[in-house]
């Protein structure tokens, strides 16, 4: 067994390292130094983090102000409050202003399961991808996180980092880079079915792939860290090469990395298709029960796989 790690604190490490040696970089947080991780930073760079409390619509405000005067702001908080209270200034002062805006969605999907469904940000993937020219970051794990992060402080214009809470296993392959801009990483051949997934569920697809492999099933995997845009020549390759597509993701598949996939496969190789992912406000509950309660575990990705192939009596 692997061990895991919070992605935060790779952000929040990378984020440091890279304020050294720039210093454009600043943070802003909505009163989130500690759950975004920006505690060492508060301390090396105190006159380089904005606090402005419980004021999300402001947090982005600020950051775009803080842009236009050539800074390079990382703008920090819970996911759920950063994308659903100031959704308007993101799309207006963010992105259609193209303005260089890092925004870090700190706790995504069911992270704060026991706080219940006002704390869980399963809908930001759906609305951020409607926005037209915001880049959209999920990162798989820490090495992924780092090469995201790094990867937004060089690049000019705005971007959305959806940093994950609980922890993860590395993915990663040690021989490659963690983490290119618009390309889906196949992190395991198959020629069966492609499980395409994203975020924290990128380990699980993996496991859930050597279970099907013991029922004689050979699956592909793809890692989408950046679901929009999307790496559409690798999900239609996936369609049209394996013939059956599950996708999976700590989000609503209603417009988030599953319905992004599926206008892919329809367009090009339609195929059998199943997209997992919660659909319904969730109960009160710890993460992992969360993600059972939903089948976003290697056994549910497993036996939606095999549902798709039509033998989940085999």
């Amino acid at each position: 067994m692997k061990a895991a790690h919070d992605c935060r604190d790779a952000f929040a490490d990378e984020l440091v390292g890279l304020a050294r040696a720039d210093d454009r970089i600043v943070a802003v947080c909505n009163d989130s130094v500690g759950s975004s991780k920006l505690a060492a930073f508060a301390a090396e760079f105190p006159d380089r983090l904005v606090n402005v409390g419980i004021a999300e619509q402001d947090m982005v405000g600020i950051g775009a102000g803080l842009a236009n005067a050539g800074l390079v702001p990382f703008v920090c908080g819970a996911a759920t409050f950063l994308t659903a209270r100031a959704l308007e200034q993101i799309k207006a002062d963010v992105a259609y202003s193209a303005a260089n805006v890092k925004l870090c969605g700190m706790s995504p999907g069911l992270s704060y399961g026991a706080l219940g469904p006002t704390h869980h940000s399963t809908e930001d993937l759906s609305w951020l991808r409607a926005i037209a020219d915001l880049p959209v970051v999920v990162p798989a794990d820490p090495a992924q996180t780092r090469a995201a992060v790094r990867w937004a402080a060089r690049t000019a214009g705005p971007a959305f980092l959806r940093i994950g809470r609980f922890p993860v296993p590395d993915v990663s392959p040690p021989d490659g880079p963690a983490f290119t801009y618009g390309r889906a990483a196949r992190l395991r051949e198959g020629s069966d079915a492609t499980i395409v997934a994203t975020g924290t569920l990128v380990s699980r697809a993996l496991e859930a792939a050597e279970l099907l492999a013991g029922r004689g099933v050979q699956a592909r995997v793809v890692n989408v860290s950046t679901v929009s845009p999307l790496d559409r020549e690798e999900i239609a390759a996936a369609a049209t090469q394996t013939g059956a597509v599950v996708t999976a993701e700590e989000a609503v598949p209603t417009g988030g990395l599953g319905a992004a996939v599926a206008e892919v496969v329809l367009e090009t190789r339609p195929v059998p298709m199943r997209l997992l992912g919660p659909r319904t406000f969730a109960p009160t509950g710890e993460p992992e029960f969360l993600l059972e309660h939903f089948g976003l575990t290697a056994d549910g990705i497993a036996r939606a796989t095999l549902e798709v192939l039509g033998r989940a009596g085999a």
